[in-house]
């Protein structure tokens, strides 16, 4: 561990970001930054995620929200960044496309599985439930929860559930998880320019498929 690295990178962003917030929203921001410096000291957190995590944390305090990261919601789970607002809470899931070596030979399919199971296990704890990534990667959003669950084809249900079955088994995904899961929204993270944009589920999948088409004709 390097504590004075990472409490200069931390810091650098955190004032980076701050010249956009009105000064009691700057006093949020640095609560989240030292957040993570403390998580940091007990080495639960790395300095890429945590960037990822100020910049989210910034969008959200300059909409009225109060920050925490690395939240506990269960027993077992720990959200990347909770916020809260009036009566409204929203969790924000952060992935940057990282898969362990074990899956190297089945990247795809075990990636899909971690995002399929993120929304079916993180939003039933929150009024809204969101994915954010670097704007350089393309998260593997299945079309099915573009729908609302009354609309959702329950053989399209249990090829997901089947899906994280083969890798999240402690405990599993339940049928109803999926059936009932909520993308609200899908945050992209300019890191160099040190922002986020918003964009909902539909749009998203729209643009990445357009991306895709125009790799296939160019390549």
């Amino acid at each position: 561990m390097d504590l004075v690295k990472f409490r200069n990178d931390v810091n650098q962003m955190t004032e980076k970001l701050s010249c956009g917030l009105k000064e009691k929203d700057v006093f949020k921001l640095n609560n989240v930054c030292q957040q993570l410096v403390e998580m940091y000291q007990k080495n639960l957190v790395k300095i890429n995620h945590s960037i990822l995590e100020l910049i989210c944390a910034s969008n959200l305090i300059s909409r009225g929200y109060t920050v925490k990261v690395e939240k506990d919601i269960s027993d077992i789970l720990v959200c990347d960044i909770y916020a809260k607002k009036g009566d409204g809470d929203t969790i924000i899931e952060i992935e940057t496309g990282f898969t362990p070596p074990e899956h190297a030979m089945d990247t795809i399919d075990y990636f899909a599985a971690r995002i399929m199971s993120k929304i079916a296990r993180y939003s039933q704890y929150c009024s809204k439930f969101s994915l954010a990534t670097p704007a350089v990667g393309n998260l593997p959003i299945s079309k099915i929860f573009l729908l609302p669950p009354n609309a959702r084809n329950e053989r399209d249900v249990r090829k997901i559930q089947d899906l994280c079955d083969r890798y999240y088994k402690n405990p599993p995904i339940k049928y109803d998880d999926v059936l009932n899961a909520r993308l609200h929204s899908i945050y992209l993270i300019n890191i160099d320019k040190g922002f986020a944009k918003e964009v909902d589920p539909q749009g998203y999948v729209e643009l990445t498929e357009n991306l895709l088409r125009r790799s296939e004709i160019e390549y």
